[in-house]
């Protein structure tokens, strides 16, 4: 939970946006604030885009601060803040609130200060369902994780080892080396996303051998 006020440009990576947004916004002005997010889905898209652009030029004589808001932020709603987000108008303010660093461009996430608010998760907490886990899952997962680090990435390894054994569930033995293979992978710097499409691909495919 945050207990003051931010005044400059940052991008806040947290653990639950609505909650992190109850704690900041008594902080404010309701009128000088603005809330920009996508109401039907997690994602920050190019509409969104638009809207804070359009926002941003709205002229005003106090600080005027503008969340931006989304599980996932798409490339091109980004790409097209790039100019806005590093020469924001006179007494603009914007604030970027996300689940996850690796959804936002280098480019950005270089350009503005940031605060890692996230708690870290117990690593049983993994919120996959390995045993339900399908073609989808993992495309979403993927998804929301294009840009995962290598930390990240051999964190949620371990994580899911432990759910394995924590479920009972039977590999094979080459199987569980996977497991060792994907992180040593991931210390020689191989392309996170790679690794772990290949070891969530081969948890489905145990599936259709059961």
């Amino acid at each position: 939970m945050i207990n003051e006020k931010i005044e400059t440009a940052h991008i806040l990576i947290v653990n639950d946006i609505d909650e992190t947004l109850n704690s900041l916004l008594p902080f404010y002005s309701k009128h000088n604030v603005r809330v920009i997010r996508n109401e039907e889905k997690e994602e920050f898209q190019l509409a969104q885009a638009n809207a804070t652009i359009k926002e941003a030029y709205i002229s005003t004589n106090e600080k005027k601060y503008i969340f931006l808001c989304g599980k996932i932020f798409r490339n091109e709603a980004q790409n097209s803040l790039l100019k806005i987000l590093e020469e924001p108008p006179s007494n603009i303010v914007f604030i970027i609130i996300t689940n996850s660093k690796s959804t936002i461009l280098p480019t950005i996430f270089s350009r503005m200060p940031h605060k890692i608010l996230k708690s870290g998760l117990k690593k049983e907490d993994l919120s996959l369902d390995i045993r339900k886990l399908d073609l989808k899952d993992v495309y979403e997962f993927l998804k929301q994780n294009q840009r995962i680090d290598k930390k990240e990435s051999i964190s949620f390894v371990e994580s899911l080892l432990l759910k394995v054994n924590k479920e009972n569930i039977e590999l094979t033995q080459n199987e569980l080396e996977l497991f060792s293979k994907s992180i040593k992978l991931l210390n020689l710097n191989s392309r996170p996303i790679n690794v772990l499409t290949t070891l969530l691909l081969t948890i489905i495919n145990r599936k259709h051998r059961v």
